[in-house]
């Protein structure tokens, strides 16, 4: 009897430790998680921090190139200056709809400064399209500033703005 007694003891007490041990591994394997996704500075881009007023509350919003360190890829982060409201854009995920999942190819990366004129300068069909054969109401003036990102030693790129809280983006060749 007090064999049986002590091998169920024995039993009891591995038992709780390999839970024990399992709870261990499933936080450690979050730490993991979390510490994988870091987002890092990109080293990549000469120019990677850049600070204009994006959202018109007259404080110094901070724009930088940042990569994920669990996808490999490059995006914005948009940190606001009344510190409330943090975004990012790429690092795998679409930008606005462009079909961009990261921001690699940036070698211009600046403000579009406040009441600049902007427009879509390409059409449907990939045609660059001239100041003259733009509308006025097809043009934007920048309220607040904008981000403007473009290949270095090519064509294409765009601007991405806030309108009414939301993000937009124009097309620039």
């Amino acid at each position: 009897m007090k064999i049986i007694i002590s091998i169920l003891i024995v039993i009891t007490i591995i038992s709780c430790k390999n839970e024990n041990d399992s709870q261990q591994q499933l936080v450690q394997s979050q730490i993991e998680k979390k510490d994988s996704d870091t987002i890092e500075i990109s080293k990549k881009h000469k120019i990677n921090k850049i600070i204009g007023d994006l959202d018109g509350d007259e404080r110094n919003d901070i724009v930088e190139i940042v990569r994920s360190t669990s996808s490999g890829k490059s995006g914005l982060r948009i940190v606001f200056g009344n510190g409330k409201r943090t975004d990012y854009f790429g690092m795998g995920n679409d930008i606005l709809k462009q079909g961009l999942k990261d921001v690699d190819w940036v070698g211009i990366f600046r403000i579009a400064p406040k009441n600049g004129i902007y427009w879509n300068n390409v059409n449907d069909d990939g045609e660059i399209v001239f100041e003259e054969d733009i509308k006025e109401t097809d043009k934007v003036k920048l309220v607040n500033d904008g981000i403007f990102l473009h290949a270095a030693e090519g064509c294409g790129g765009g601007i991405i703005y806030l309108k009414k809280g939301e993000y937009e983006w124009i097309q620039q060749e």
